[in-house]
């Protein structure tokens, strides 16, 4: 029998570069928007994790002390096992282990095996639709009126070939300008292009909230996503606003843990269920938020971009659209170019004629980091062994 393959070395490499016409938005200063001529300083880092197979994993992400030092010397190929152990030691925080963690042993369980991470899952579809999704409104000529974002969508859809738009809208901004941008955006591109609203808790009163999810309604939304204050958290608001709206409702996207995902489900507070592999605890995460959602004929939909979600969405046969984003008609270059094809950086043009993606088809995560441009632009290296 052979002997088990041992975790060496874990080592977490950042770096830093600059976002240009991007800033934050003036009234709370939290949410990133288009500010013509800012330059917003932007930060990675690098997860690599070393055996004495000769294997790595490689992903972007990081990790702490102390679930590195749990870590050293486990067998990278022991995935549950280890997921469970990290997911207690972040019981009362996250309640999920470390999501960089687990995809980094993903990573490396496709390069010792010679295969992409969305063949190990079982994954069958290799293009992946997806929807354009918007920043936050902005004051400042970028997306300010409803017909900027009736413009981009039709430009997205025309030009781009994306098959579905979704809106952030303004923080704080006049209730009568969100209801008049969800109107717009229907009218523009007509009925063949599905539409999402992502409020991210920036709505006052339920008012607000009623008012905006009965214009979804009008103008056919896919979803309506997140909208209350109090960032998804209330089971009961939600199940609340499914009484008086006909759209259906997203929510979890800030609720961790597999437990919680469940509760979400039984209360009849989402009809999509949201996994994120970056907080939801990895693909191991995804596969296992994804079935629950499965078991209860529901549909899970990945938040954000990146490659593990690429290959997660592969194996899904209950996931619609691969999130895109975030996108603005007048920034074009806001991810750090970490791989050397723009293909996988999920720019606004990343996208293939009809609006999807590829999903990559070499071993792990199936595609290479761009070390030049990392090591260019490296700030520092944390190492644990």
């Amino acid at each position: 029998m052979p002997r088990p393959i041992k975790i060496t070395r874990l080592a977490v490499t950042h770096y830093a570069w600059e976002i240009h016409d991007l800033g934050r938005e003036e009234r709370l200063g939290f949410d990133a928007v288009y500010r013509p001529g800012a330059r917003s300083p932007a930060g990675g880092s690098i997860l690599t994790i070393e055996t004495d197979a000769g294997v790595k994993g490689e992903v972007p992400g990081a990790v702490d002390a102390r679930a590195a030092q749990y870590l050293l010397g486990r067998n990278p190929l022991e995935r549950d096992v280890i997921w469970h152990d990290l997911k207690r030691s972040q019981r009362g925080s996250i309640n999920a282990p470390p999501g960089a963690v687990d995809i980094a042993l993903w990573d490396f369980a496709g390069k010792l095996y010679g295969a992409p991470i969305h063949e190990l899952l079982g994954g069958w579809r290799m293009k992946l639709p997806c929807y354009a999704s918007t920043y936050h409104g902005d004051e400042n000529g970028g997306l300010t009126r409803p017909e900027d974002y009736a413009e981009f969508a039709l430009y997205c859809r025309q030009e781009l070939g994306y098959p579905a738009f979704k809106i952030h809208g303004w923080i704080g901004g006049p209730i009568d300008r969100e209801v008049a941008a969800v109107l717009a955006i229907r009218k523009a591109v007509g009925d063949g292009m599905a539409l999402m609203l992502d409020p991210a808790g920036a709505f006052n009163t339920f008012d607000d909230v009623l008012r905006v999810g009965r214009a979804c309604d009008e103008a056919r939304y896919f979803w309506y996503e997140d909208a209350f204050r109090g960032g998804g958290f209330s089971l009961y608001a939600h199940a609340k606003l499914r009484e008086f709206v006909k759209t259906p409702l997203l929510m979890g996207e800030h609720i961790r843990g597999l437990e919680a995902k469940a509760d979400t489900i039984t209360a009849r507070a989402t009809d999509y269920v949201r996994a994120n592999a970056g907080i939801d605890g990895g693909i191991t995460g995804v596969m296992k938020i994804a079935a629950l959602a499965e078991a209860h004929g529901l549909d899970v939909e990945l938040h954000g971009p990146g490659l593990a979600h690429r290959h997660c969405m592969a194996a899904l046969r209950n996931s619609n659209w691969f999130e895109l984003g975030l996108v603005h008609p007048k920034i074009t270059n806001n991810r750090a170019p970490i791989y050397p094809d723009k293909r996988w950086l999920d720019l606004l043009d990343s996208v293939d004629d009809h609006g999807c993606v590829d999903v990559p088809a070499g071993p792990g995560l199936g595609v290479d980091l761009d070390w030049d441009f990392i090591n260019r632009h490296k700030t520092g290296v944390t190492v644990y062994e």
